[in-house]
């Protein structure tokens, strides 16, 4: 298939590419820049040159494929904000839609785990909510849309701007690798190629107005995650009490309060999707994240 996608240089977009391809697909990335195509075109991706904001460049790229995986997502959040960045998902995602319609072809988005079950809606407040009823109601319009949700740590060599690296520089800048409280609250994990292989099972069999859950492990608790960073840094690790967090952790402080569950049995079942990757404390004392 002629698979367009979005994000094809980031983190997981990247992975996404070298599994479509090493699947037999052809596949053709949208790129900002120079760099990013040369990047695109090393792997061996055609390349489609615009941005989030090129409605026309998105739709033109759709219409010209046979199915789209759309990862790209603007989170510079301190310039643009939450809102604004959704906005522009739900724009880029109904330009691809439009383009997609009557044809039968798969359309998937990126979301979030922000509900604990794949039949579960997230609460219409998440930015991404909009996002996902578009897409899932495309569906009625002949296209194979389709919603992947990715856990708040998505992990692997190369994560440079996710939770956990910047869990490891709060420790080396504190000197101390610190949990909240009792540490017992969950955040689901996944390896990026878990998540990748993932993309293209959906893309190849998945079921048209479908949620999937890119869910590896359930729940880490984030002591242990903070006890593994201590541990690849030479670091103590402790409590602090959630009046310190914010001081500590800074936005951050919010993020590793939060207590996430979310299940992936459901997409396990109908996709028979079954991680192979080490999990998300193996990949931080393996040195993913760090050398000692």
């Amino acid at each position: 298939m002629r698979i367009f996608v979005t994000g094809a240089t980031g983190f997981i977009g990247s992975a996404v590419v070298q599994e479509l391809l090493a699947a037999g697909h052809n596949v053709t990335g949208f790129a900002r820049s120079d760099a990013s195509a040369a990047a695109l075109t090393d792997a061996g991706a055609d390349v489609a040159f615009g941005s989030l904001d090129d409605l026309d460049a998105l739709q033109k790229a759709a219409a010209a494929s046979e199915g789209v995986i759309h990862t790209a997502h603007n989170h510079d959040f301190a310039n643009v904000g939450r809102d604004v960045a959704a906005a522009q998902d739900l724009a880029a995602i109904t330009a691809m839609g439009h383009a997609l319609s009557g044809s039968g072809h798969p359309l998937i988005i990126t979301s979030a785990t922000a509900a604990p079950t794949e039949d579960d809606d997230c609460d219409p407040g998440y930015p991404r909510y909009p996002s996902e009823q578009a897409t899932l109601a495309l569906a009625q319009h002949s296209v194979r849309s389709m919603v992947v949700r990715l856990p708040p740590t998505v992990h692997g060599a190369g994560d440079k701007s996710g939770f956990v690296p910047r869990l490891f520089t709060r420790a080396q800048d504190k000197g101390v690798s610190a949990w909240i409280g009792e540490g017992q609250n969950r955040w689901p994990s996944v390896h990026r190629l878990d998540a990748a292989r993932l993309f293209r099972l959906a893309l190849e069999k998945g079921t048209a107005g479908s949620r999937y859950h890119a869910v590896h492990e359930e729940g880490v608790p984030t002591r242990e995650i903070a006890e593994a960073i201590g541990r690849r840094l030479n670091l103590p690790a402790v409590s602090l009490p959630s009046a310190d967090a914010a001081d500590h952790f800074g936005f951050l402080g919010h993020i590793l309060a939060l207590d996430i569950y979310a299940s992936s049995a459901a997409t396990r079942d109908q996709l028979d999707w079954q991680p192979v990757q080490p999990g998300l404390i193996a990949d931080i004392e393996e040195g993913a994240y760090s050398q000692k």
